[in-house]
This record gives structure tokens, C-alpha cells and sequence, in this order.
């Protein structure tokens, strides 16, 4: 199942005050970007929104009512605390949402931070 384009798109009117936006395919959903490299939001199949989270802003989130994201891998369900869902009540006020999403910019900066070094590292090894 892929991301209704239609609801990609009112996700996309709603954090759009953050500037230019990028999507980019991910697992069946998408991922929704700033500044090229850093993914601060995700829109499941389903039609959830999460956003990008630490140890800093988690228990805002949990706080608001937000869940982890979390997978089945086999008979087991996997949570992945690094991703909140976006506050229900969030989802038609861009107002809040656009403040859920600058809460969200930061882990995802120092994330997209640490991806390029890795890949520097990685391409410094590779040169020899």
C-alpha cells in the first residue's frame, strides 16, 4: 500500500512553513525533507505522520499523546522511539504542526549530521 498522494500532499501544506520540502520514497511510505539530507517527518501507509524525536523530545511528544513508530518483523513488533507520531490534534492546525516540526528539526539535523560523516568516513576508506 502506498501514501495517499492526496494526504501527502495536506502534510506537506502543513509543515510548509518550515520552507522548501522534498519527499522521497521509503519502505511503502514516505519521508518528507529539509535542506536535501534531513528526513524530519514520515508518512506511513496508513496515513500516521511521525516525526523525528530524541531523548530531548520524547517525553514531549509521549507528553502530547504521541506513540512510537513500530514495525512486525516476524511475530515480534519492533518500536523505533527515534519516530512520534505527529499530535492528532496537529493534523489540521498547521500552526501546531509547524511547532511539532521544529521540535522535530533539531534530532533530525544531528542525524543527517552523523549520516554524512559516516559516508565521508566510508568514501576516506575507500580511497585508501
Amino acid at each position: 500500500m502506498a501514501v495517499d498522494p492526496d494526504f501527502l500532499e495536506h502534510v506537506r501544506d502543513l509543515f510548509a512553513g518550515l520552507g522548501p520540502l522534498r519527499t522521497g520514497r521509503m519502505f511503502s511510505g514516505a519521508g518528507l525533507y529539509v535542506d536535501e539530507d534531513v528526513m524530519f517527518a514520515m508518512v506511513s501507509p496508513d496515513g500516521q505522520v511521525f516525526l523525528k524525536s530524541d531523548e530531548t523530545t520524547a517525553q514531549a511528544f509521549r507528553d502530547a499523546g504521541s506513540r512510537p513508530f513500530s514495525y512486525r518483523r516476524g511475530d515480534r513488533s519492533q518500536q523505533v522511539t527515534s519516530f512520534m507520531t505527529l499530535p492528532e490534534s496537529a493534523l489540521d492546525d498547521p500552526e501546531e504542526a509547524l511547532h511539532w516540526a521544529r521540535l522535530a528539526l533539531p534530532p533530525a539535523e544531528a542525524a543527517a549530521a552523523e549520516k554524512r560523516r559516516a559516508k565521508a568516513r566510508k568514501a576516506a576508506r575507500a580511497r585508501g
